[in-house]
C-alpha cells in the first residue's frame, strides 16, 4: 500500500475522495476538510475495544476488533460503492495504523488504488497548527456593525484578489443575531481544518482581505497565531452613515421572525440594559424595524469603538465610503490600500 506524509498526502488528495475510517464520534469532532467517513467501528464498538485493550490486552482488543470487521465487510464494501466512484483513493485514521492498513487493504480488493496517510489525523491536525504560523500578508478590514464589509469584500474577491472568508467557514455573522440563517457551526476543531485548507490554497506573499474580527466568531474560536497576525495588521476602517448602515441591516434581517429577532436581542439584553431591550423588542413587536436598529446599534457602535481604542500598537487608517454601491466601493478600498501600501 503506498503511505505518504503529511505534505505529499495533501497534494496528491486535491482531486482525490478522501475516506477517514475513524468512528463517527471521532469524524463529529473533526476531520480532513471534505473528507467522507466510512467508519470501521461505530462509537460503540470503538469503545468496547478501547476498553478491552486497557482491562485486559491488545490481543483480546484486537479479536474483538477482527470480530467486529468480520461482520462488516459487505457493508464497507457498499459504502465505498455508493459514496466513491474514483479508482484511486485516500484513506486515515487517527495515528495511520490498525484501522486505516485494514480498511486500506480490503478497500484495494475491489481493484482501488489506494493512499494512505502516514501518522494519520494526529499529524494532519499538527500540520493545521503549524500552518498558522506562517506569516501573511493581511489586509484587514474594519468598520461599524452594517458597514457592509462583507459585501465589500465580495466585490474584492471578484477581481481575483485573495480574500478570507471567517465568517462563511465559521457559519456565523459575529454578532448576537449572526446565527440566523445559517447552518450549524462547526466545532472550533473543525473550523480550524477548513481555514487552514482555505490559507494553503492562497499566496502567502500576496494580499489576503479579510473581515476584522472578535477573538470568537459565535462558538469557535480563531486560532492565536493567526489572531495574533490580524491584531497586529494594519486596519482599513469603513466609514459609513448610521442612516445607511441601518437600511442595510433592516435588508439582512427584517426578512427573519420576530420570535428569532426578540430571542437574538434578549441574548444581549444584560449589556444592552433593561429599557433599551424592552424599546428594541416593543419596535420589533410594532414592525419598526428602523427604530429597534438604531437602538441596538447604540450598543453596538460603543463597544466597537471601546475595542478598537483598547488595541495597543494596531493602526487604524479611515476610509469614508458615501452610497450603497458595493462594487464602487471596493475599487475604492482597493484603490486606498495601494496608495497607503504600494509606494
Amino acid at each position: 500500500m503506498n503511505t505518504f506524509t503529511i505534505q505529499e498526502f495533501i497534494e496528491i488528495s486535491r482531486d482525490l475522495p478522501i475516506i477517514d475510517v475513524r468512528a463517527p464520534a471521532e469524524f463529529g469532532d473533526g476531520h480532513i476538510s471534505g473528507a467522507i467517513n466510512i467508519p470501521i467501528f461505530s462509537n460503540e464498538e470503538r469503545a468496547v475495544v478501547g476498553t478491552k485493550y486497557k482491562q485486559e490486552s491488545r490481543d483480546t482488543a484486537i479479536a474483538k476488533a477482527l470480530e467486529y470487521i468480520a461482520a462488516k465487510t459487505d457493508h464497507y464494501l457498499d459504502e465505498l460503492q455508493k459514496l466513491v466512484t474514483s479508482q484511486e483513493i485516500c484513506v486515515y485514521c487517527w495515528r495511520g495504523g490498525f484501522r486505516s492498513e485494514g480498511m486500506g487493504h480490503l478497500f484495494q480488493t475491489t481493484g482501488k488504488k489506494v493512499y494512505r496517510l502516514q501518522g494519520g489525523y494526529k499529524a494532519y491536525r499538527n500540520y493545521v497548527l503549524d500552518s498558522f504560523n506562517t506569516k501573511y500578508k493581511l489586509i484587514v478590514l474594519g468598520g461599524m456593525t452594517g458597514s457592509g464589509k462583507t459585501e465589500i469584500l465580495e466585490q474584492i474577491e471578484k477581481t481575483n484578489e485573495q480574500m478570507l472568508d471567517l465568517e462563511g467557514i465559521a457559519n456565523h455573522k459575529g454578532s448576537a443575531f449572526g446565527a440566523l440563517g445559517q447552518d450549524d457551526q462547526p466545532t472550533t476543531q473543525q473550523f480550524e481544518n477548513d481555514l487552514a485548507t482555505q490559507l494553503n490554497i492562497f499566496d502567502p506573499q500576496k494580499n489576503i482581505w479579510l473581515e476584522d474580527e472578535s477573538r470568537m466568531i459565535g462558538r469557535v474560536k480563531i486560532p492565536d497565531d493567526l489572531f495574533s497576525q490580524i491584531r497586529t495588521t494594519t486596519v482599513i476602517k469603513i466609514e459609513v452613515s448610521k442612516d445607511n448602515r441601518i437600511n442595510r441591516l433592516i435588508k439582512d434581517y427584517a426578512n427573519f421572525s420576530k420570535d428569532e429577532l426578540i430571542n437574538s436581542i434578549n441574548n444581549i439584553s444584560r449589556r444592552l440594559g433593561g429599557l433599551n431591550t424592552k424599546l428594541a423588542i416593543g419596535a420589533i413587536e410594532e414592525e419598526d424595524y428602523y427604530k429597534a436598529t438604531d437602538i441596538i446599534l447604540d450598543y453596538y457602535d460603543k463597544t466597537y469603538t471601546y475595542g478598537l481604542s483598547k488595541r495597543e500598537g494596531q493602526t487604524v487608517l479611515p476610509l469614508q465610503l458615501i452610497g450603497d454601491n458595493q462594487k464602487l466601493n471596493a475599487e475604492k478600498v482597493i484603490g486606498f490600500v495601494k496608495e497607503k501600501f504600494d509606494k
